[in-house]
């Protein structure tokens, strides 16, 4: 039985709404066992139905340029809300909520959180529905709680990967942050984007642990990172392929910014960025990664050379100070 609500009966009346005959089935790496069973839902449905092996790494990885290749009328996205805004390809999303008990690991989170009585509530878009149970368990513990409601793609309380206006929003009115939901990466963010204490409350391993120890390494990790690229000479400015990663522009605006420092630079263009590509490129000293911010965050020890964000390249060119990228994030949607 799945531990996501993945409304097949409403996905068969999508594609029956829709009069659809051709269905790219695009799924996250979680969802992806359950790709047989909703393939089959479409093939009810009268559509054939074609199943994305890619990796799908969030909202931003839309697969239109599959869907226009393979000629499909219909893209059925699982796993995140919607982000991009396109009409070349009919698109239906789902969230996959989660079906998994709040109880027993806020009743582990509590003591975690009991040097501070003003609590800010977040999860993803599996775990949203869930929100008011976890704020009353919070209340019930003398908690006063606050859900951020500031972005505009967002619902109240929602992050994903490079967004945390909900968090940024609250972060003056909260003491810490409880972040109810799977893995450690949205929950990094959102101490990165505020400075403030998080408590994850993990309802898949039922456990219930802070991030201080982590978080300081990667902070350490980030500085080392620009103190090394400052000894760079040649730069390779990553340009993202994926519809929702497309950052040309500003690949071109920090190309100038770095050959007015007297570095070279070029241009690299990538759908899939990953170490074994960019080993391709040895002359190439450091990078700057205008595509999905986790990158440079999440698997910077894998690259094996520098990897900055845009607003680290800031840094090290004297544009910010080190104290401003830890009081104001790490993402360029926070200014």
């Amino acid at each position: 039985m799945s531990s996501f609500n993945l409304e097949e009966k409403r996905l068969k009346r999508e594609v029956i709404k829709r009069k659809a005959k051709r269905v790219l089935l695009q799924l996250p790496e979680g969802l992806k066992p359950e790709a047989a069973k909703l393939a089959r839902v479409i093939e009810d449905a009268g559509a054939t139905p074609i199943i994305l092996g890619e990796p799908c790494y969030g909202a931003c990885d839309l697969a239109l340029e599959e869907a226009k290749a393979l000629k499909a009328d219909l893209i059925v996205h699982y796993g995140h809300s919607p982000l991009i805004m396109q009409n070349e390809v009919p698109t239906v999303y789902f969230p996959a909520k989660a079906k998994v008990r709040v109880a027993g690991v806020i009743r582990k989170a509590l003591p975690l959180l009991k040097n501070w009585s003003k609590i800010g509530l977040l999860a993803t878009i599996q775990h949203l529905h869930m929100l008011e149970r976890v704020r009353q368990a919070l209340l019930n513990a003398g908690k006063a709680v606050v859900i951020g409601d500031a972005s505009k793609t967002l619902h109240p309380g929602q992050v994903i990967g490079c967004d945390f206006s909900n968090a940024k929003a609250i972060a003056n009115e909260v003491e810490a942050f409880l972040f109810f939901g799977g893995g450690r990466f949205h929950a990094i963010g959102v101490t990165l984007s505020t400075g403030k204490p998080v408590v994850i409350a993990d309802p898949y391993t039922r456990e219930a642990y802070l991030l201080d120890e982590e978080v300081n390494r990667i902070l350490k990790q980030r500085w080392a990172n620009i103190s090394e690229a400052k000894k760079a000479e040649n730069f390779g400015i990553i340009v993202g392929l994926k519809i929702g990663q497309k950052n040309f522009k500003e690949a071109l605006e920090i190309k100038k910014k770095l050959e007015e420092a007297g570095k070279k630079t070029f241009l690299i263009a990538l759908r899939e960025i990953a170490p074994e590509r960019l080993m391709q490129f040895p002359s190439i000293d450091a990078y700057v990664n205008t595509a999905c911010p986790r990158l440079s965050l999440d698997d910077a020890s894998k690259f094996g050379k520098p990897m900055l964000t845009p607003r680290e390249l800031r840094v090290m060119l004297g544009e910010l100070s080190w104290e401003e990228i830890c009081r104001k994030g790490w993402f360029e949607n926070e200014l």
